[in-house]
């Protein structure tokens, strides 16, 4: 392990009422329910004045969020709010926070098609389209945000997110997956991934990612990022050895078999 990496929370014992450090200075600001089977992740990177805050939920979730939020960092320091595609599981509370923050300066970073949705939303901010600026975020200090295009998975406008700090690549419904009901059920929802996270998530992409051709494609440009540590939106967050292995996984996945469930019509 890298010297300044952070080490996985001791599941057993984090209180998931508080922010978790997933790679150095960003944060983990979700919502744990242990009734839920879906869990959507919410992540604030700091970088020393400014912060950046990622795919920051649906309305429900909105006040846990932004209490963890608020313990790390003055919602006036957000500079961007990077929104990797359109669904209101990420997109719905992103009005609120702009009241929040209450910056003019504010900036919505996506892909041009899913900022044609997200204004329906009621986003005042400018929308920063990641595909017109060379798919490259530069922070103020210098830091940069790299961005890879993936389409349909599941949605048009689709992208992942990487730090070129830290290697941590977020990457929205990818790596993806949903969680069994109850914290002390077998292969219950953890934040970090084990080795048993790596099947749900083959069920995740089986069910809702459209086509094979179009994940490969994903997998590559993924794959050449070099990640460290794997951020998606839903499901746990992937480290160390379990990177490399949960990118083998997909490649060998056979997705978009939704088409083929007992009932549908033809």
């Amino acid at each position: 392990m890298a010297e300044n990496a952070v080490k996985p929370p001791d599941e057993a014992r984090y209180d998931y009422d508080d922010p978790v450090e997933i790679a150095p200075g960003i944060h983990w600001v979700g919502f744990y329910d242990p009734e839920a089977s879906f869990h959507c992740n919410p992540y604030l990177l700091l970088d020393g004045e400014e912060a950046v805050l990622f795919d920051p939920g649906s309305v429900l979730h909105f006040p846990i969020v932004a209490r963890k939020v608020m313990t790390l960092v003055d919602p006036s320091r957000i500079s961007h709010i990077i929104l990797q595609h359109q669904d209101p599981d990420l997109c719905g509370a992103v009005p609120v926070f702009e009241e929040v923050i209450a910056r003019d300066d504010l900036r919505i970073a996506c892909h041009r098609r899913a900022g044609t949705f997200i204004r329906y939303y009621g986003v005042q901010s400018e929308l920063y389209h990641v595909d017109a600026h060379n798919y490259r975020l530069p922070l103020a200090s210098g830091r940069v945000l790299e961005f890879a295009y993936t389409p349909y998975l599941h949605s048009p406008g689709a992208i992942v997110t990487f730090d070129t700090i830290t290697r941590t690549l977020f990457t929205s419904d990818i790596f993806g997956s949903f969680s069994d009901v109850g914290r002390g059920a077998t292969g219950a929802w953890e934040l970090v991934a084990t080795e048993a996270y790596l099947d749900r998530m083959a069920g995740f992409h089986c069910s809702y990612m459209p086509r094979g051709a179009f994940l490969q494609t994903a997998l590559d440009r993924i794959e050449r990022f070099g990640a460290a540590t794997i951020a998606p939106q839903h499901g746990s967050v992937v480290q160390g050895e379990l990177v490399a292995r949960a990118i083998g996984r997909l490649r060998e996945l056979e997705v978009g078999q939704a088409l083929d469930e007992p009932g549908m019509p033809t």
